[in-house]
Formats: structure tokens, sequence, C-alpha cells
């Protein structure tokens, strides 16, 4: 893969950024091992459970069983011990295996395994505590810290019922200091909302004055930071539909936590919970899993009905998100979902992709066309931000944008550098029929090219008719190319298959023994590749349709495509 272009915070400016605030972030890091910063967390012991969070997310009773066998899975990777071994004196496979053990979702799957679930997750609790109760620069970092103060908060009573007093004491202490743990983290705009609203969730469950008086300032810190987290359509200032949906669950369960304890819920979540549903149900498609864009991963159908289980009102689906720049396309057996605003910039690119007017393609409710479904829970992603992972354009091999990397990675966080583009959509539509434009400038610092999707459904005739622009605007000082390489990518999902016919300007699409789908174009080449997907939390090969070919920069260029059932 080429480098990046585009504008947008990429590059030295980045650095000079991460080479300001690596001073301040290392001496936060160095601070947070003290005893002193122990002792602040110490503070205000619970004095035993005043509510019980209740258990949104869908656990799996299956997989509690195999790790009361010891067998740790996740993300394709495996780590096999066997019955009461201790996985927290050994390394993990991988940093994303790592956190996702430190982050403790699983423990729902323990618990929903039955007695002998609940009595492994008590015994894995407290040995985690054996070794990292005191700050950690791993365990205790903001988005693990998040995840495993919810977790335990949930299973909390659980888990009390069948601890010692002495244990039950050491787990509610701990649940405590690392709910003031995720205030001490900082009031920074990225994820700001998702840290208060579980530091308010796991204080919420605790009795006490101390717990109370934190509660209520996680409360305080929520209201600040939620506005700026929901977009007033209800996509995740992110643009990722996953962080939607995860946020989602996290306020559904401190509403229900409040509602416990006979404390109003601030007007904000409320707000913020109406927002998020209907975003929820606009990312909901034809599968009935999540779209997958911008960091989100396609998350499951009962996932979904347990975070829209709270409304029970029939709601239309509008036929986009403006804010959040997206777009759906429905006629007839086809759905298109298209990515048609910029990469999020700043602390909220930490997961953001430079795929500009990437698409997702269903046929007869089944996923034909996607993107990587990569999700940050799976790692740090690299070449699954970029553009030759989508279903899209890709110019002069390069991506329009990448994470950042070294130091600027370890100041900022893997924010997206390169990508401040400008994305301007068009929408017309009639009786089953819909036609969309993204025209945007991700590749005019790099090449001057201004570039143009044009997606056309027609129901009754069921076809999606695409054609890709790029339209020289301004010329290069130095630039002496005369032709430039074009990519246009459509991965296909796990078990849809691709077969190039022998004209060499059309490509069949099936799925199991469907009769498939006609990919028809006027590119230069068409060509078969590999990839990688994320499907159902596993990596998984899959096929790639290329077309390819050369265009004239001065002159411009422009592929049809056209997608019709066999």
């Amino acid at each position: 893969m080429g480098g990046a272009g585009g504008r947008g915070g990429g590059g030295s400016g980045a650095l000079l950024h991460a080479l300001a605030l690596a001073p301040a972030r290392r001496l936060a890091v160095e601070w947070s091992a003290t005893p002193f910063h122990a002792l602040a967390l110490s503070g205000g012991r619970p004095r035993g459970l005043a509510a019980r969070a209740p258990a949104l997310r869908p656990a799996d009773p299956a997989r509690g069983e195999r790790l009361i066998a010891g067998d740790w899975r996740f993300a394709g990777e495996a780590l096999s011990l066997g019955p009461g071994a201790d996985p927290w004196n050994r390394p993990a496979p991988s940093r994303a295996f790592a956190a996702w053990q430190h982050g403790f979702t699983w423990i729902a799957d323990l618990v929903a395994a039955g007695p002998a679930g609940v009595a492994e997750a008590l015994r894995l609790s407290l040995a985690w505590r054996r070794l990292f109760a005191r700050w950690n620069a791993f365990a205790w970092e903001g988005e693990v810290l998040r995840r495993r103060a919810v977790s335990l908060a949930v299973a909390a009573p659980a888990l009390l019922a069948a601890a010692s007093d002495a244990e039950g004491a050491a787990i509610l202490a701990d649940l405590s200091r690392q709910a003031r743990q995720l205030l001490a983290i900082g009031d920074d705009a990225g994820h700001a909302a998702e840290r208060a609203a579980a530091a308010a969730i796991a204080a919420g469950v605790l009795a006490g004055p101390g717990p109370a008086r934190l509660r209520e300032r996680a409360l305080r810190r929520l209201e600040r930071r939620l506005p700026q987290a929901v977009l007033a359509d209800g996509g995740h200032a992110s643009r990722s539909p996953e962080a939607a949906l995860e946020l989602l669950f996290d306020l559904l369960t401190l509403d229900e936590v409040l509602s416990q304890l006979g404390r109003p819920p601030p007007a904000e979540v409320s707000r913020a919970i109406d927002r998020l549903s209907a975003a929820v149900r606009f990312f909901s498609l034809a599968d009935g899993r999540l779209a997958a864009a911008q960091g989100g991963g396609e998350a499951s159908h009962a996932r979904i009905l347990a975070a829209l289980a709270h409304d029970d009102e029939a709601r239309g689906v509008p036929p986009a998100l403006r804010e959040s720049g997206y777009q759906r396309l429905d006629a007839g057996a086809l759905q298109v979902f298209a990515d048609a605003g910029a990469p999020a910039q700043g602390p909220w690119s930490t997961a953001a992709c430079a795929q500009p007017g990437a698409i997702e393609v269903l046929a007869g409710g089944q996923r034909l066309i996607s993107g990587p479904g990569w999700s940050p829970a799976f790692g740090p992603g690299g070449a699954a931000r970029c553009s030759e992972a989508a279903a899209g354009v890709t110019l002069d091999d390069a991506s329009p944008g990448a994470p950042l990397q070294g130091l600027s990675a370890w100041s900022l966080g893997a924010r997206l550098a390169g990508a401040g583009w400008r994305v301007t959509p068009r929408r017309s539509e009639g009786d089953g029929v819909a036609l969309l434009e993204i025209s945007h400038d991700a590749w005019m610092d790099r090449l001057g090219v201004r570039a143009e999707r044009r997606l056309y459904v027609d129901g009754a005739a069921g076809e999606l008719r695409g054609e890709d622009r790029f339209m020289p605007t301004k010329a290069l000082k130095g630039d002496r190319r005369r032709f430039v390489l074009y990519a246009i990518r459509f991965p296909l999902c796990a078990d849809v298959r691709a077969s190039i016919a022998m004209d060499g300007k059309s490509v069949l699409i099936r799925h199991g023994h469907d009769p498939g789908w006609w990919l028809r174009t006027d590119a230069a080449e068409i060509s078969l590749g590999s990839a990688s997907r994320w499907t159902d939390g596993e990596p998984r090969g899959v096929e790639v349709v290329i077309l390819s070919g050369l265009f004239r920069l001065e002159a411009g260029g422009r592929v049809r495509w056209k997608l019709g059932r066999a």
C-alpha cells in the first residue's frame, strides 16, 4: 500500500502535537503509579450493593462452559489452559487478546453458565485482583477499564452471592476504585462520555455516601459530554455504528440503575437514549445485523434486539442520517448502505477509516458486498482502516489517510491522519428508484483530482448502477505524471463466491445455491483478489472483485458498473 495523502492533521502536524502532549502524558503515567494516587482512589469505601445493574448485553452459556474448561478464545486466537488454571500469570497471544481478558466482558458468559460458571468467575476475579488491583498502565487503560467496570457492576450480585464477606468487600472496593480512576483519566472529548457512564454505573450499584458522591460527579460529567458524543440524528461522534450501539447499552443500564435508586436520570441521558435508539434502527440492515463502517463491526441480530427491547413503538427508518454522514438506498430486493461523510477528526478518529464513498450491498436480505468489519477490539486495524479494505475507490495505489504510528500514536492515540477532506452528498428518489451522488476531494492534495460516486438503485429492474468519476481540478506543481492507476474494489462477504465470465467484463457473484448477481463493467480490467473480513468476531478469508485501469490525469476518467440479478 502506498503512503497516505490528503490533509487534516497528518505528518509533521500530528508529530508536533504529540511532542507537545507527551510530557504531560508521561507525568500522568508516573503519578498513577505512586502510592499517593492509590490513596486518592481508595476513599469512601462501599457498604454493599445499592442497586443491580441489568445484564442487557446477550451472554453465551456455551462460551462460559468453554471458559470453565480453561479454553479462552477471542478474535481468531486461543489460549488453552485447562480447568482451574491462572490466565493472569502468562502471556496472552496478542495485545488485543489481553485487552479482552482484562476487559472482563467474558464474565457475563460465565454467569450465564450457572453455578459452576459463577464459581469460576469469582475465582478468576480474585486471581486478577491479586496481580492487578493496583494501577497498571495496561490493565487500567481507559477502554479496558471502562469495559471491566461495567462488566463487574453487572456481575456483582452473582459474585457476592458466592463470595465470603471478605472477598465480597474486596470486590466492591475494587469496583469503587476503578470508577474513581475512570474519572481521573481526564475529561478530554474522545470517549469521555463512555467513561463517565461506566463510572456512574459502577458507583451507582454501590451503597454508601462515598459511592453516592462519586455517582453524582460522574453524572455531571456525563451531562457535559453526552451532547458532544451523540449527534442530533443519533449517530456517534466517531461515526462508528457499533460505538452508538455500545453507548446505548451503557445508558440503558445506567437508566435502570438510577430508577432502582429513585434518582431521575439527567435529561441529557434520556435524550441520548432516544436519539441513539433511532440511529441503531437506521444502522440495522436487511440481514438483521449492524452496518459495518468507520471502525464498527457488524453486531449480531440478537445484540441489536437486546438494545432495542426497551423501544416498543413502531417507527419508520429515515433514508439518511445526514449529520452522521450515512445514506441508505432501499429498493426492491436491493439495499445499499453508503458512507457519505468525512471521517471523524481529532480524538474521535482513533477508529476512523479513510474510505470515502464506501458501500455495503445487500440482496434479498443477504449481505453480498461489505468492508472489513473491523472493530478496535480486534486490534490496531492498520490496513483495515485504509481505502483498499473497503468497497470503494483507491487512486494511485495510495489510501487518502492512514492511522498515526509511533510516538504520535502513543501520545494521541491511533488517530486517522490526512483525512480532513470534504464530502458532498446529493440525493433524489422516485417510485421504487433512488439516486445518490457522493462527491469528495480526498485525493485533491495528492493528485489534484475530485472524485464522484453515483449510485442508482432501481427496485423494479432489480439493479444497482454505479459510476465512479475522477475529475481534474488543479495541476500540481512538479507532478509530471500523465496517467493514474485506479482500483475499484468490491470485497465480498464470507460464503459469497465470485467467478469471472469468459468475456472478461462481468463477474457472477453467488451465495450458496442462489442464482446470483452479475456485476458488469466497462473498466479496463477485472480480476479477483483476496482479503480478510471479520465475521462473528472471527477473521475469515473473502474474495474481492477488483476493477482496475488507468486514466489520463489531465482528462480525468470514468468507470461504470452494474449489479443485476442473474
